[in-house]
Formats: C-alpha cells, sequence, structure tokens
C-alpha cells in the first residue's frame, strides 16, 4: 500500500499536474536521512508527482542545507523544496549551533525567494527518537504538495 494512503493528515493528496519538487537531503547521519528520503520520494510518486519532476542533489550536513536550497530556489525551475537533514544532540554545543542556523537559514530562503522551502530536519536528543521519527519524510512530501495548492 502507498504511503500516500495514510499520510500523517489523513488525507488521500494528489499533486497538481506538472508540479516541480527539488529535495535537497543530507549525507550526515545518512542512515536517519536515507530511509526520510524513501518515505518522502514514495509519498511524491504516489501523490502522482512525475519522477522526470524531482530533482535531489546531497549536501554533507544540515549546515550546508540552506545554501543548497537557495540555489535551488534561484533556478526558478521549481514549485516548491524539501530539505531533508538530520540532527542528533551530542555532548556540545556544537547541535544547538547548527540546528539553529539550518532553521533559520532555511526560512530566509523560503521568505526572500518566494520558494516554499519544506523544513525536513529533525533534530533529535538520541539516535533512537531520530529512528522513531523517519516518517517526517512522509510529513514533509504531503505539506510540500499542499502548499503548492495555495491561491495566493
Amino acid at each position: 500500500m502507498s504511503s500516500i494512503k495514510k499520510n500523517i493528515a489523513g488525507i488521500n493528496t494528489i499533486a497538481k499536474k506538472g508540479v516541480k519538487v527539488g529535495i535537497v537531503r543530507s549525507e550526515y547521519n545518512s542512515q536517519i536521512v536515507d530511509s526520510m528520503y524513501a518515505k518522502c520520494l514514495d509519498t511524491l510518486l504516489g501523490a502522482k508527482v512525475s519522477g522526470k519532476n524531482i530533482k535531489m542533489i546531497k549536501v554533507p550536513g544540515a549546515f550546508e542545507l540552506p545554501f543548497a536550497c537557495q540555489k535551488l530556489a534561484n533556478t526558478k525551475k521549481f514549485d516548491v523544496i524539501i530539505a531533508l537533514g538530520a540532527l542528533i544532540e551530542g555532548g556540545t554545543p556544537h547541535f544547538d549551533y547548527i540546528a539553529s542556523s539550518c532553521a533559520q537559514g532555511i526560512m530566509d530562503v523560503s521568505l526572500k525567494t518566494g520558494t516554499p522551502v519544506v523544513f525536513g530536519v529533525l533534530t533529535t536528543n538520541t539516535m533512537a527518537q531520530a529512528k522513531a521519527r523517519i516518517d517526517k519524510g512522509v510529513e514533509v512530501a504531503v505539506a510540500a504538495i499542499e502548499i503548492t495548492k495555495l491561491n495566493l
């Protein structure tokens, strides 16, 4: 059964015809991000987004997500961009700096470019918490599809 039938919003989401989706995913914590990406992609395809209209690029870590999202947004080729990553807290303040910079950077890209960027970056205390939240891939795909339907 396609994940779209059991999406987090409890609705059957179908994308607008011809919608183009950019996905930027972090390679850091790849065990988690790869699973999120698989769920995201399955949900997009299940919602009738054409595979040829989905472009995915990888970046080293979450700190680089905003830069790559901005590069994609500046092309004006995408209706929506999805940022995927996983930050797992360690014993230093590094986590706080990266999480804050990543979140603010992604929001800034959306506001400055006018292209919506959906925040699919987990910020958890443990690997177990991150593994329990890989369905975030479904959530962000649904959010991406739904935001492209706004009549603004």
